[in-house]
């Protein structure tokens, strides 16, 4: 049982930081610039996919790759522009030119095979997966290897899908799916809300601990897995609402200790 308190912090909160005056400082304003679907979800994955950091650089980052990008991500892709860039290029801290490529090359396929990242979800069978984000990375990586000559790449995506919070993926996939009208997308209907998984990074889960959501001092699939068993009988709809709360209580802690 979660105390009541703690329920009640965790509403206010959620609905405190789910605002629009959130976008402007957070990667999901790179998606929201888009107005076709394989636009959006070429940024969500490209953005997210560089996600870890200072925020403000992240963002600083996302706004330079897709200008690369001529601002056009799915001509971009479609176009094989990204063969023309260095393989050196510094993209965001350890993501390079040729990791880059290796992520396009395999997206390239997937349009031209599918139209779009949420047909190439659908043909997956990611809608009956009970764990939807891992299914769909590990059709992803396969594609991608198969694109650049059999090898993976985790700079791109998680290779090790057993142990991985695979926060980043859960991050897009909660642009695309979650359907409030506020901050978030939802232009994909492959997947419901409630079957999202909270996008687990370090202060996430310092601060679920903190609140006494989970035990586990790891921050890895399992602790995912656990922190949504408890936050799905909360809001069994839409569980990852609450990852604005665990956010925003950790920024607010942050702020604090400076």
């Amino acid at each position: 049982m979660i105390d009541a308190e703690i329920i009640s912090l965790l509403d206010s909160e959620a609905a405190r930081i789910n605002s629009e005056a959130f976008i402007a400082d957070d990667p999901v304003q790179f998606p929201r610039r888009f107005e076709s679907l394989p636009d959006i979800e070429i940024a969500s994955l490209l953005c997210s996919s560089i996600a870890w950091g200072n925020r403000r650089m992240i963002c600083r980052d996302c706004d330079r790759m897709l200008a690369l990008m001529d601002n056009d991500p799915h001509a971009y892709v479609m176009d094989r522009g990204y063969e023309d860039l260095p393989d050196e290029i510094n993209i965001h801290r350890t993501f390079f030119g040729r990791n880059f490529k290796h992520f396009l090359r395999g997206l390239r396929v997937v349009y031209s095979l599918f139209g779009s990242l949420q047909g190439f979800a659908s043909a997956a069978g990611i809608a009956t997966s009970p764990h939807p984000s891992w299914s769909l990375v590990e059709a992803l990586n396969a594609v991608l290897a198969d694109a650049n000559g059999g090898v993976g790449d985790s700079r791109c995506l998680p290779l090790n899908l057993a142990t991985t919070a695979l926060k980043r993926v859960n991050m897009a996939l909660r642009w695309l799916v979650r359907n409030d009208g506020i901050v978030d997308l939802g232009v994909w209907n492959v997947i419901t809300p409630a079957q999202l998984f909270i996008p687990l990074d370090v202060h996430v889960g310092n601060v679920a601990r903190s609140l006494g959501l989970v035990s586990r001092k790891a921050n890895d699939r399992r602790t995912v897995e656990e922190l949504n068993a408890i936050l799905v009988t909360l809001r069994p709809h839409d569980p990852v609402f609450y990852d604005y709360a665990l956010f925003g209580i950790g920024m607010e802690a942050k702020n604090l200790n400076k």
